[in-house]
């Protein structure tokens, strides 16, 4: 199972982002199952919606995370926050990043990101390359 975070939502309807094309293969063509953290919905919602200002394709993008990961839509509870506080310290991270590390970990998902800094590079997530996943 592939845990989507955010970046690659965006990505795959964002014809000008280095990685849509595989993150489009990844979240919209494929039926390899994924799943989604409930924040990814707040996350798209707010880089497409608010700062983008673009509502409805925003709208489309929650819709569309949440059939996709077809039940597998993870809430945030409290031992996933206590993990995501332990990994942001470990590894310099945002809550929201270690959030998404520690749900992959916590159902043995892999992470595929397109946060090559913060995530990649600290061997903590895949991009959306189709090499990186089964």
């Amino acid at each position: 199972m592939l845990l989507l975070d955010a970046g690659v939502w965006v990505a795959a309807k964002d014809g000008r982002d280095r990685y849509c094309e595989p993150a489009r293969a990844l979240a919209i063509d494929s039926d390899q199952p994924v799943g989604a953290l409930d924040l990814t919905l707040y996350e798209v919602a707010n880089v497409v919606g608010a700062r983008k200002g673009r509502t409805e394709e925003a709208t489309d993008l929650c819709r569309l995370i949440c059939a996709r990961s077809n039940g597998q839509l993870i809430a945030v509870d409290a031992e996933l926050i206590r993990r995501a506080v332990e990994i942001a310290a470990e590894h310099g991270l945002t809550a929201y990043d270690a959030a998404y590390v520690a749900a992959a970990r916590r159902h043995r998902w892999t992470l595929v990101s397109t946060d090559v800094a913060d995530l990649v590079s600290k061997g903590l997530a895949v991009t959306p390359d189709p090499a990186n996943y089964p």
